[in-house]
């Protein structure tokens, strides 16, 4: 039983707008204009947190004519939901135990 969670994809999720933009993307595939329009995110701002989000394996590119359109990977969220339903587990199984005071 796992009961740990991944840290990295944590740090990465946590910031507001990428998790807006990961939110977005649970829905239907966009392109950055439509991620733009959608999030009122500056352009430069939006490229650099979706190359984090790339990075880390979050999400994947598709180019199409001048366009790039980002889809979400749902694995990767489903492994971290994972850990979490895990941590989950191993905390209803330690209700009872506690470490006594030295």
């Amino acid at each position: 039983m796992m009961t740990s969670v991944d840290t990295d994809l944590m740090r990465v999720l946590a910031d507001p707008l990428r998790l807006q933009i990961v939110t977005l993307l649970a829905r239907e595939t966009l392109c950055s204009t439509h991620l733009i329009e959608e999030t009122g995110a500056k352009q430069t701002n939006l490229s650099n947190h979706l190359r984090v989000l790339r990075e880390a394996g979050v999400v994947e590119t598709e180019p199409c004519g001048r366009y790039t359109y980002y889809r979400l990977l749902p694995d990767v969220i489903a492994q971290l939901a994972g850990q979490f339903a895990d941590l989950a587990e191993s905390a209803r199984n330690a209700a009872e135990n506690k470490r006594a005071c030295p």
